[in-house]
């Protein structure tokens, strides 16, 4: 993630929770209408890994 993305991210937790969910609303809006394809096999096989790995770490430091 980039600097620019991490700062939005940031502003975006600073509003308050009514902003926080008009914002939220506006983006899912927006990101239904950008083209999407689906994952690859490949691609779903590396996301698994990553959220498996973090369970791993997670649990080690149990």
């Amino acid at each position: 993630m980039g600097d620019a993305a991490r700062h939005l991210l940031q502003s975006f937790e600073a509003l308050s929770e009514t902003d926080r969910r008009e914002v939220l609303e506006a983006l899912l809006r927006r990101a239904a209408e950008l083209p999407y394809s689906f994952p690859s096999d490949d691609e779903l096989v590396q996301a698994a890994d990553q959220v498996f790995q973090e369970l791993d770490r997670h649990e080690a430091k149990g």
